[in-house]
């Protein structure tokens, strides 16, 4: 049997079980025109969930990425190996094809991403499978106009300079918003959505997308199944939530990020900003379970993965053991003969502080005049991968500097700064390492970077190349690092010289003192750093995140799904399968054929909105009631947290209506009879306690208020800083815990609140005393209807749901438990918001009032 989700139903007729873009089959091509799909045009497939398992078994992880791990080369005699005089190979320095060693022998991958090479549309049919046969690659055909939008533009103009804390604050700074760009890059996010489709089985298979070029994504393959297995990655940093914020489709790119399963970041700080956003954006909260970050996310829970990402032992070895590299070696070596290099490897690019590391070599050789003569720095500038003024402005500006170091500094044989900007063989870049002594990565913003990775591993070095430079095998290696703190491999390397590379003074003198370290400690550091780097490879970390990724989706079948929301605001609904919408028919129908029928109401929240102002009930809400409890058949509770003097004022009108007040330490039958308590206390002298300590936390904490009742005292936050009021509430909390530790009271956190409150109250208790008032009256309630909206309330819930199985009901009682809006719940029903809420009750009423009419005319 197949997965449902395949898409060419030719194959399905025919008879013959589909091979899901296995060797040869060949592909659709999909969209290969030039065009706009807008965000909100997509199939109506919102809640497709394939439920039919696969045939499949071997273990597959579809990696999708901007640009497919292929290295293309185009024959002037047209005779290559692919199709229209087209050369394909394996590109070994892509990372993507790196990782795949990390995730065992046993996990198939196909790899999805577009072609560095143009391909004529004629051709791209032919390309597609030619790449899926040999290489299992599935390329992405972007026409070019809607390529240059998507990549020089959305993603380099707008996503790259934000992510690098670059805001456009004019013209010229980065690129301002341009929503056609957006258009393209959802549009070419979506024409990826359509190949992975083209070859995924979604029960069985893994996908893994890479970096902010395809951030829309998730949504996309999360609206065609449900239950997709996926995972991304980010690369970049993550920028603070001061920045990211500025973003007008922010929202947008962090929903999209949240319909994966896990979202990997490579340091803790660009995972917590990432966490601020979603709370200060979304108002989502997350925590940490046994070592697990995650996310709750309408029933989901979204994982964090933080790990960096490591280099490949394997391929830069191979290299090391090259004869060129060797020759290359021994060229360095004489050529640098009696100096001392330092090196720095970086893009041509505003964020890597090239200038900024030329001015600091500057300053070396101006404070420290014995090293000129004797020092080189060595700046290998590697072809931008961006366009635009901001790259010409940083050529010329590096070009410049050294050429003013060169002409004050420098002297016939010595030239102290050599800029390399021609374009290097891997081999030669791993013969500048060889002949370093220190290397400089001083980027003033960066992700992860791993030249500092590949330094370390280079200098470990070899027997040839130790022979080359005529140095003893058996002796200890050395190497010194000075990086940058705003890089991603900054927290990973503790025995680098760290800088700020805005000081130029700071990187200076650390210049200086990594050419004058001891030989020992060099050794040292060097030890330190390739015992983590040669242990925390490539291959290391993409086996942690699919072992994460695995641990991610295994709730996945245990969980009904559905998806709700339009074009990017689309997500998905995991529930248990006994959770389900309360059909207003079917609990009229129930409550018809009933007698003795119990109803337990809140009020915040379920009957009233708590988004609304004025909390006073409406003569609607009031009308409502009054209809239910005039109706000899109904017991009818409102349970409110709120004071007793309160809910006396507003529902006075409603005679026969019973109160629990201050969340079921106060109740009263009807509007005639006593406020009584119902759990016993000796005193509230711990109000002198906890409230000297709240007062201390609300001044503090700018936005939060103390909320007295005659029960309870009620810290609430909810319009403080969130992290900060957070904070201030885990604090005080413990605080009160402790100072509290000899009272008869609990100390709880719900929603932006910290209460205390007498041990032993909780909505729960209204519930058990009703029913016990009303099995002692010989009322057995064969109808319960309790609806409730936040964590007060699931103890009334529990309490129910456990009479279902004891003396209180009656055997054929009909129980509604039903909480506000889709989320987990102790609740078997839901009901979307409190409108649904009170169109219920008025179907509830309308058929109390209907039994007593047709009864007055009965007895006429």
């Amino acid at each position: 049997m197949v997965s449902r989700s395949y898409s060419n139903l030719l194959d399905l007729v025919s008879g013959d079980s589909p091979s899901f873009g296995r060797v040869g089959k060949r592909l659709p091509r999909v969209m290969t025109v030039a065009g706009i799909m807008s965000e909100l045009d997509d199939d109506n497939s919102n809640s497709v969930s394939s439920d039919v398992p696969s045939s499949v078994s071997q273990e597959r992880m579809i990696i999708v990425g901007n640009q497919l791990p292929l290295r293309v080369h185009r024959r002037s005699d047209g005779d290559g190996d692919g199709d229209g005089g087209l050369n394909f190979s394996w590109d070994e320095d892509s990372l993507l094809l790196q990782l795949k060693d990390g995730l065992g022998e046993d996990v198939e991958v196909i790899y999805i991403g577009c072609l560095r090479e143009e391909i004529d549309p004629s051709e791209q049919d032919d390309v597609a499978q030619t790449l899926l046969e040999t290489f299992k690659c599935v390329p992405a055909f972007i026409p070019p106009d809607l390529f240059s939008k998507f990549y020089h533009g959305f993603c380099k103009q707008q996503l790259w300079p934000l992510f690098h804390y670059m805001l456009p604050l004019s013209p010229d700074l980065g690129g301002r918003f341009d929503r056609s760009l957006w258009q393209a890059y959802v549009s070419v996010n979506k024409i990826f959505a359509d190949k992975v489709m083209e070859v995924i089985s979604p029960d069985d298979d893994f996908v893994w997308v890479h970096d902010y070029h395809l951030m829309v994504l998730p949504t996309f393959l999360r609206k065609r199944f449900n239950r997709v297995k996926l995972g991304f990655f980010l690369h970049s940093p993550f920028p603070s939530s001061e920045i990211y914020r500025t973003l007008p489709v922010r929202d947008e790119l962090l929903r999209a990020l949240l319909n994966s399963d896990l979202i990997g970041f490579h340091t803790f700080d660009y995972a917590r900003h990432f966490l601020s956003c979603c709370s200060r954006m979304l108002g989502l909260a997350y925590q940490s379970k046994r070592g697990y970050i995650g996310l709750e996310y309408f029933g989901r829970t979204v994982s964090i993965k933080i790990l960096p990402v490591g280099i490949h032992m394997g391929q830069l070895q191979s290299v090391m053991n090259l004869p060129e590299t060797e020759a290359k070696v021994a060229a360095l070596q004489e050529q640098f003969r009696g100096k001392m290099v330092l090196l720095g490897v970086d893009d041509m690019d505003i964020f890597k502080g090239i200038s900024l590391k030329l001015l600091a070599m500057e300053q070396l050789l101006i404070q420290h005049p014995d090293w000129r003569g004797k020092v080189v720095l060595v700046q290998i500038a590697n072809p931008a991968r961006g366009r635009g003024k901001d790259v010409q402005e940083v050529q010329s500006e590096t070009y410049s500097t050294a050429k003013r170091i060169n002409e004050t500094f420098g002297r016939p044989g010595y030239k102290p700064v050599i800029l390399i900007d021609a374009p290097l063989q891997f081999y030669e870049r791993i013969a500048y390492y060889m002949i370093a002594e220190c290397c400089l990565v001083t980027a003033v913003r960066d992700g992860m970077n791993l030249i500092p990775y590949e330094y370390i591993i280079t200098r470990q070095g070899n027997k040839k190349l130790d022979e080359t430079l005529q140095l003893d095998s058996s002796s200890p290696k050395k190497s010194m690092l000075v990086v940058s703190e705003f890089i991603g491999c900054s927290p990973s390397l503790s025995g680098a010289i760290r800088v700020n590379p805005w000081n130029i003074d700071a990187v200076a003198e650390a210049m200086d003192s990594a050419l004058v370290t001891p030989e020992p400690e060099k050794q040292l550091r060097h030890e330190k750093h390739y015992r983590y780097v040669s242990t925390h490879d490539v291959g290391y970390w993409a086996q942690s995140f699919l072992q994460d990724l695995q641990r991610a989706c295994m709730e996945h079948l245990r969980r009904r799904c559905w998806g709700i929301g339009f074009g990017l605001g689309f997500r998905v609904i995991a529930l248990d399968h006994s959770f389900r919408k309360l059909s207003v028919e079917h609990i009229v129908s129930a409550y018809k054929r009933t007698k003795n029928r119990a109803i337990l109401l809140d009020y915040d929240g379920t009957m009233m909105p708590q988004t609304s102002i004025n909390k006073t009930p409406n003569p609607e809400s009031v009308n409502i009631l009054n209809s239910l409890c005039r109706d000899p058949k109904n017991v009818v509770f409102l349970v409110s947290g709120r004071d007793k003097k309160t809910l006396t004022d507003w529902f006075s009108p409603c005679e026969k209506l019973g109160l629990a007040a201050e969340h079921g330490y106060f109740m009263r039958p009807n509007h005639d009879g006593e406020w009584e308590t119902c759990v016993s206390v000796a005193d509230f002298d711990w109000k002198q306690v906890a409230e000297p300590v709240m007062k201390l936390y609300t001044e503090t904490t700018d936005g939060s208020t103390i909320e007295s009742k005659e029960s309870a005292l009620v810290w609430h936050y909810q319009y403080a800083d969130p992290d900060f009021g957070s904070c201030q509430a885990k604090e005080l909390l413990d605080h009160l815990e402790g100072v509290l530790a000899n009272e008869p009271v609990s100390v709880k956190s719900g929603q932006h609140i910290v209460e205390v409150k007498p041990q032993g109250v909780s909505k729960g208790v209204v519930a058990e005393r009703l029913l016990a008032t009303m099995q002692q009256k010989g009322m057995l309630p064969d109808f319960i209807l309790c609806i409730g909206d936040d964590r007060s309330d699931e103890d009334m819930f529990e309490v129910i749901t456990s009479a279902m199985a004891g003396p209180s009901l009656s055997p054929v009682a009909e129980v509604f438990a039903c909480t506000v809006g889709q989320k987990p719940s102790k609740a078997k029903y839901y009901l979307e918001d409190t409108t649904e809420i009170v169109r219920m009750l008025q179907g509830l009423a309308a058929a109390s009032d209907q039994a007593a009419k047709s009864n007055s005319q009965l007895f006429q």
